[in-house]
């Protein structure tokens, strides 16, 4: 037998206040994102009679205030962890953006030619693409791999150079670069 379940109850200053608060503590987030949860949540159990409406915008920016929703932080943890994983500039970007993160913080967080030529040579490396392979690429190969690069959110200029490198290490030479250089 499964138990009944519950209809939640509307939503009052206090109770919308409660959630956020839960939401902050559980999840690094952003401005945005705690604004479209608030409305998503006001939307889904409705608001209680007699009160009045909130200002969502106040609400997010009582946290900001403490301290609890930081874009900054967000977008550098977040940039730095897509880095990690082998994504690129593009796909940072578009994680950004998704967020809401503004326009202005998405340039301070943009990685640079040295943190995008890392992140590729980390994709290359994980999934196995150009001289990772356990044997070397024919053309459809070599061009899946090109493609999975640019899935991923690299250059195609980076992505060309890495599938085409002869060996491992010359690649790695590359990435590690200052500039870049051979």
């Amino acid at each position: 037998m499964s138990a009944k379940r519950r209809n939640p109850s509307l939503l009052n200053r206090n109770r919308l206040d409660e959630l956020a608060l839960a939401y902050v503590a559980r999840f690094a987030t952003t401005q945005a994102k705690l604004r479209a949860y608030l409305q998503r949540k006001i939307k889904e159990r409705g608001w209680e009679e007699g009160e009045d409406r909130p200002d969502l915008d106040a609400l997010v920016e009582k946290h900001v205030a403490a301290g609890y929703v930081d874009d900054a932080v967000w977008a550098r943890m977040k940039a730095g962890s897509l880095l990690r994983r082998g994504y690129g500039a593009r796909r940072v970007g578009e994680a950004m953006g998704q967020a809401g993160v503004s326009q202005d913080l998405r340039e301070d967080v943009r990685p640079d030619e040295g943190a995008e030529r890392r992140a590729a040579l980390v994709l290359a490396r994980r999934r196995r693409l150009g001289p990772f392979a356990l044997q070397a690429p024919d053309r459809p190969t070599r061009e899946k791999h090109i493609a999975a690069m640019l899935r991923a959110g690299h250059r195609l200029d980076i992505a060309r150079r890495i599938i085409d490198a002869d060996d491992p290490q010359s690649v790695e030479d590359w990435a590690d670069s200052p500039f870049g250089e051979d």
